[in-house]
């Protein structure tokens, strides 16, 4: 995948940049998947957990903000409403990727999002315009659900327990494909100006719903008060959960960063297929914390998830000849020299919108 950008980059430096912000969004997101691990074997209540991530970035944008640290968008109900339904999306996937930490292995979690791109294939061709993907896609989404099968036969929790090891995988999966295809709709509609403002309305609205989640999801206000508030713990917290908690606040900020950072660098399509790659990584450092990891044969499973995801590509627009004509129309800096890099078909695509170009674009059609 990289070398793929460095030889379409040729030292540009805006292509620099596309990689910077994948190798950071890789590298944050691997890396909260098993800082929250660690979080829940201390303290178990997954939505308090993402709580505290959020507020905690709701409060770093706003106190950097009004120091003068950064700029961001104002708190505006015409931002609101577009990014409501994307934000309780967004709650709804982080509130059953932690339940399905709490609940099974960090395989399992990874390989029901690598089953990810079929659903949101469909979602492409029947709601965004999309052409149904081409012969090698379609291997690829073949490979990714075979392994994802060939996982599930070697998994004892699916051995022992059936699909009830399933379940919150399962309705990740689907809430996090609709969370993509909802999420590159708005992406290029809403007009916000700062790389903070998407990261402040999604953290922002993310919130109340992950409170209310955290009382319907078995009360754990209660739980963690019975727990750790009342004899013998008496308010002492196990050790280093505390640790982990800030640590996994400081990942929250920088993946709400990271994330909107790559996706507005690259096509809904890369930042897909990032988002499955970059578990490669967790899933050898999780070899190395975890003694619930999956067998030699489930591991293999996953990679060839993996390799499937790898050779994914996303179908073009319906209306490509449409879509080349305003993209010639915009301006200049708006076209990226890693624009297509193609192996037969189209593949690797940068959004070659920017945030600067995108509020010129709006401006111009509400002229």
């Amino acid at each position: 995948m990289l070398q793929k950008l460095l030889r379409a980059g040729g030292g540009d430096p805006r292509s620099t940049e596309i990689i910077l912000s994948i190798l950071s969004y890789s590298a944050c997101s691997g890396s909260l998947v098993l800082i929250n691990k660690l979080i829940l074997h201390n303290l178990p209540f997954p939505s308090l957990v993402i709580s505290v991530q959020l507020l905690t970035t709701v409060l770093f944008i706003a106190t950097s903000s009004y120091a003068g640290f950064i700029d961001c968008d104002p708190i505006q109900w015409k931002y609101v409403l577009p990014y409501l339904a994307y934000t309780v999306a967004f709650s709804v996937g982080v509130y059953c990727n932690m339940k399905s930490l709490q609940y099974s292995n960090v395989e399992t979690v990874i390989v029901f999002r690598a089953l990810a791109p079929c659903i949101v294939a469909l979602l492409d061709a029947i709601f965004l315009g999309r052409e149904y993907p081409s012969k090698r896609s379609w291997a690829g989404l073949s490979l990714i659900v075979f392994g994802a099968y060939s996982y599930a036969m070697t998994d004892s929790q699916f051995e022992e327990q059936g699909m009830s090891a399933y379940y919150w995988p399962t309705l990740y999966c689907l809430v996090i494909s609709f969370e993509m295809a909802y999420g590159k709709n708005i992406i290029r509609s809403v007009d916000l100006k700062t790389q903070s403002g998407p990261v402040l309305y999604t953290n922002m609205l993310g919130f109340p719903p992950m409170l209310l989640f955290a009382y319907i999801g078995g009360n754990e206000y209660q739980q963690f008060w019975s727990s750790f508030w009342l004899p013998p713990n008496n308010g002492v917290l196990p050790p280093g959960s505390v640790i982990f908690l800030v640590l996994g606040c400081i990942v929250g900020i920088a993946i709400g960063y990271s994330s909107w950072w790559c996706r507005d660098k690259v096509s809904a399509t890369s930042f897909t297929l990032i988002g499955v790659m970059n578990k490669c990584l967790t899933v050898l450092m999780n070899l190395l914390i975890w003694d619930n990891h999956a067998s030699p044969l489930g591991i293999a499973s996953l990679f060839l998830c993996l390799v499937g995801g790898a050779i994914y590509r996303q179908a073009p627009m319906r209306n490509a000849t449409a879509s080349q004509e305003e993209d010639d129309n915009n301006d200049g800096d708006s076209k990226s020299p890693f624009l297509q890099v193609q192996d037969g078909e189209k593949g690797w695509e940068t959004d070659n919108v920017s945030l600067e170009s995108r509020s010129r674009l709006t401006s111009r059609r509400q002229e």
